[in-house]
């Protein structure tokens, strides 16, 4: 009886601990990078490295403000220029630059150094960039489900981001990077805004994604505020 009841509490246990890691709330790791820049390619391997950490959203959006210097980006898209520039004036940069970091919308680095990402996650766990407990998030199959909570003022946008699970290797003809291979790690091939989340619990639909990509939403305050939520499929 006595194995019985010490093997009962170790699986309540067990099931414990698997349901607070199930219950804690995704570190988003998005790296603003370029091919058509010289640095950013040891930041593309550091995010690579924590790409599959438990609890860890790693998200790679390529920008476009290089491709003047002779290779257009494959992957980028000026929505996500845009993203990184309305992040600057809240991370305290006058103008964006590659590589940079973002993580959880709250801090920032440039990336390239050894385990400069990994810090970054590790101090957003032991909640130094003051985290704020954000709504419950989740995705179905035709639809995303926002639990109640506190909004921030105006509100807080919902972001639906498709992205190309993996990693993905992008031989460079022109440009800084002219003869090498750069890897990239879960690159981001849309961002739409799916509506906005007040407070209230909110259900929207969620569009069927395409071409084998990957979703992610992420729930965060305007004007490159902090994400409050995020899930993946």
């Amino acid at each position: 009886m006595t194995g019985l009841k010490t093997s009962l509490l170790a699986g309540a246990m067990l099931a414990a601990t698997v349901g607070a890691a199930a219950a804690q709330p995704l570190t988003v790791v998005e790296l603003f990078t370029s091919q058509g820049c010289s640095s950013c390619p040891p930041a593309n391997a550091n995010l690579i490295k924590v790409k599959d950490q438990p609890g860890v959203l790693a998200l790679s959006f390529n920008v476009t403000y290089w491709d003047y210097l002779g290779w257009k980006d494959t992957f980028g898209r000026k929505e996500f220029t845009e993203r990184q520039v309305t992040y600057e004036p809240p991370l305290g940069h006058d103008g964006p630059f590659t590589p940079q970091v973002v993580v959880n919308g709250r801090a920032d680095g440039v990336g390239a150094r050894s385990g400069e990402i990994q810090n970054l996650i590790a101090q957003s766990l032991t909640n130094k960039g003051g985290r704020t407990l954000g709504p419950e998030l989740s995705l179905g199959q035709d639809k995303v489900s926002v639990g109640a909570g506190k909004a921030p003022g105006g509100g807080a946008d919902i972001w639906l981001v498709r992205y190309n699970k993996g990693v993905v290797e992008v031989p460079v003809a022109r440009g800084e990077n002219t003869g090498r291979t750069l890897p990239h790690a879960n690159v981001v091939h849309a961002l739409t805004r799916l509506g906005s989340w007040n407070g209230a619990a909110t259900t929207l639909p969620l569009p069927a994604a395409t071409g084998g990509l990957s979703t992610a939403v992420l729930v965060q305050a305007p004007g490159g505020g902090p994400i409050l939520a995020a899930a993946a499929n």
